[in-house]
């Protein structure tokens, strides 16, 4: 029998029992959809992890950062200078690709003299207007305070009460940071220094300022961070371990502080490796829905074969092999078990993307938003992980047809 033949035959047998045929599939689709759901999730978080965390190899580059940390929280020495950078440049010239300082814009600590009165005070810097804070009294950011570089700041409603007593009295003061005078333009309402999921808020501080302003100068040349780049393909994390060596043995800052290499890429490898045990072992408790299926396969199989004794006996009497026989009724079951494979990884593909916004709402914080990542290994998956079953589960009621005896029949 042709192979054309063979599964046109095959597809003709299924559709004669069409509600137990879409029952038995449904059954396949649901273990698969399962499992490609807990896959696609699972790649998709690694994934979003080292798109944020990672180095830059979309662009054929890697990036790290070496990061000083003062002993004193409420120190004015910046860790980093253009001085160092222009050494590192030259120490490192042939194995680094540039050294930059990044400034920082979140959470910082610093003096600033408030009205009369000096004060320690925690800032957040803005490259554009923002709608996250609610103000209460004056006028929020606009775009022309950015393109002007305005001296202007926005205060939290707690600093304004406690320094002027209301939010309307502080509007028009001043606040002085590093030399620079800037004009209470908004109070905004205080937020909560920590998000719900743990994560520092940028806008649980006391005041706001815009980063073009505030890094001007003097201070546009220093900071505490220094980000390395790298051509694709060298050893990062080695020389940004040599690097934070060289600055600990020969900056004058180290004395007051420390320099450390924060190996993200490690510990992104550790925790893909922990993503790929978690999600290997829930795939493998969804797969038991499979092994359910899979039984359900063969028992219709056995179902069809006793129904259709009188079909076999009549293609013996023309001709066919045993071996036809069981090719008839294997081809059956994996028809069954793919078309409920292929049902299940769209389906699966579906639901994956639509828990991982969801996830994201629960746990993304950080302005983390996690994608659902479904590759090629999964559809492999699904088209071998079907047919692998419809072939296991359809090997025995297949046999049990090819062994059937003519005579026996015909009795």
């Amino acid at each position: 029998m042709q192979t054309v033949e063979l599964i046109k035959s095959a597809i003709q047998s299924l559709k004669a029992n069409k509600k137990r045929s879409f029952l038995t599939i449904i059954g396949i689709m649901i273990g698969i959809a399962a499992v490609i759901a807990i896959l696609g999730i699972g790649d998709g978080i690694t994934k979003t992890m080292y798109d944020k965390f990672g180095n830059n190899a979309k662009q054929g580059q890697q990036t790290t950062e070496i990061v000083y940390n003062p002993d004193n929280v409420n120190s004015t020495v910046n860790g980093f200078t253009q001085e160092q950078v222009a050494d590192i440049n030259t120490q490192f010239g042939g194995e680094i690709k540039k050294a930059e300082i990044e400034q920082e814009s979140d959470n910082l600590s610093t003096h600033a003299d408030i009205g009369n009165a000096a004060k320690s005070v925690t800032l957040s810097l803005l490259k554009k207007p923002t709608h996250t804070v609610k103000l209460i009294a004056g006028h929020n950011f606009s775009k022309r305070t950015f393109e002007l570089g305005d001296a202007n700041v926005l205060m939290s409603e707690k600093v304004a009460k406690r320094q002027y007593g209301s939010a309307q009295n502080a509007l028009g003061t001043t606040v002085t940071i590093n030399d620079v005078t800037y004009k209470v333009m908004g109070v905004y309402r205080t937020q909560a220094q920590f998000t719900d999921d743990g994560n520092q808020n940028s806008y649980g501080v006391d005041l706001l300022l815009p980063k073009k302003v505030y890094y001007q100068g003097d201070s546009a040349k220093e900071g505490n961070t220094l980000k390395l780049t790298f051509s694709q393909g060298v050893n990062a994390s080695a020389i940004s371990r040599r690097v934070a060596k060289y600055l600990k043995n020969n900056s004058s800052a180290a004395t007051q502080g420390t320099y450390e290499y924060l190996d993200m890429e490690k510990a992104l490898k550790q925790f893909s490796s922990q993503m790929s045990i978690i999600t290997t072992f829930i795939s493998f408790i969804a797969a038991i829905s499979l092994f359910i299926a899979g039984i359900g396969v063969m028992n219709m199989m056995y179902i069809s074969v006793s129904e259709r004794t009188q079909e076999i006996g009549i293609r013996l009497a023309v001709g066919a092999t045993p071996f036809n026989i069981m090719m008839q009724f294997l081809v059956e079951a994996v028809i069954l078990t793919m078309t409920g494979g292929l049902l299940g990884f769209l389906g699966g593909a579906g639901l994956a993307h639509l828990l991982a916004p969801l996830l994201s709402s629960a746990i993304g914080g950080g302005g983390i938003h996690i994608h659902a990542h479904i590759s090629l290994n999964a559809f492999l998956l699904a088209f071998g992980t079907s047919a692998a079953v419809g072939l296991i589960f359809g090997i025995l009621p297949a046999r049990q047809a090819a062994n059937k005896n003519l005579i026996d029949i015909l009795r």
